[in-house]
């Protein structure tokens, strides 16, 4: 399991880890993006802004690295990072099939990404990945999962992605939507000849969105791998959005409403790894704060009272235009 790897790792943020969405395309849905990449969206450009975030994230103790074929050109700049970087040999690299990436590196294409979870489509994207990661890559997640992907009753999907795994690919699944806990009990129950086939899951989970707490326990429980994935909220959770309990209690700590939406995850005993979806070094610096915060429980039960019906939260999650 690549994951033994942090383990091992004694840094505060190792827990953390960075994830691509946001630098590997030029849109996407999260909040303040015209500040933070400004109007020079180039390849080029970006491609280099994901490489300072690399070096930054990996320099801050960071070794957990996430992507997907449908952010853009994520996996293709994080594998020239890897190439220009070879004595990185400690890090867990992530990403993931089931949406193709469609924009065509605009920011105001009709559909940015398609889903599909057929055998087809892995076999395709796999062998894309696999020409860009090759054996980089440590973990493969099905992208989106909801109850009612055909990933989780597809039995030949199952025999090719236990094939994969049966080479040393851990094999994982991310969860979105107002049912992520359904769909993770749901991926919980697959099997190969009598053994699970998921190592990890990959879920949402922030101050406004904690509906699915209890099933990423229970994941925990069963040996998966959490990943949190959104804790900003797309951005929701910023200082100049935040909602004033957050900024309140940032003040108290002296550190930002990001590092307090952060740390709220890192404290939950099922989170193995938290992702910072940092645009730029200086808010993945803050981000990483998160690792010191301390939260006391008054506190808590300030977080705790933001929670939104999930069914809410995802509808607001789906009206943010893609900037």
């Amino acid at each position: 399991m690549p994951f033994a790897r942090l383990a091992t790792a004694t840094t505060p943020t190792c827990h953390i880890g960075l994830g691509l969405a946001a630098v590997g395309r030029p849109g996407y849905i999260n909040l303040g993006r015209d500040h933070d990449l400004g109007e020079d969206r180039s390849v080029e450009t970006l491609r280099a802004r994901t490489h300072e975030l690399l070096d930054a994230a990996y320099a801050q103790g960071v070794r957990y690295f996430d992507a997907a074929r449908s952010y853009g050109r994520s996996e293709e700049f994080l594998a020239d990072w890897l190439k220009s970087r070879p004595d990185v040999d400690d890090v867990v690299i992530g990403s993931k099939w089931g949406y193709t990436y469609t924009a065509d590196w605009t920011t105001d294409a009709e559909k940015h990404e398609v889903k599909d979870h057929t055998l087809a489509t892995y076999e395709r994207q796999r062998a894309e990945t696999a020409a860009l990661l090759g054996d980089r890559l440590d973990l493969y997640q099905i992208h989106s999962v909801t109850p009612d992907s055909p990933a989780l009753t597809d039995k030949e999907l199952h025999a090719k992605l236990a094939e994969a795994a049966a080479q040393g690919l851990s094999i994982g699944f991310s969860t979105s939507g107002p049912a992520q806990a359904e769909a993770i009990r749901a991926a919980l129950a697959v099997t190969v000849d009598g053994e699970p086939l998921f190592r990890t899951v990959q879920s949402t989970y922030n101050v406004l969105e904690s509906s699915a707490a209890p099933a990423l326990a229970e994941a925990h429980d069963a040996g998966l791998t959490v990943i949190v994935k959104e804790g900003m909220a797309n951005g929701r959770l910023a200082a100049e959005h935040a909602p004033d309990a957050v900024r309140a209690i940032a003040e108290e700590t002296g550190l930002g409403a990001d590092a307090v939406s952060l740390a709220l995850i890192l404290r939950q005993p099922w989170a193995g790894v938290v992702l910072s979806g940092a645009a730029t070094s200086a808010q993945l610096a803050s981000n990483l704060h998160a690792a010191v915060v301390d939260l006391d429980e008054d506190q808590l039960t300030r977080l705790a009272a933001l929670a939104e019906d999930p069914d809410v939260y995802w509808e607001r999650r789906g009206q943010l235009p893609w900037h």
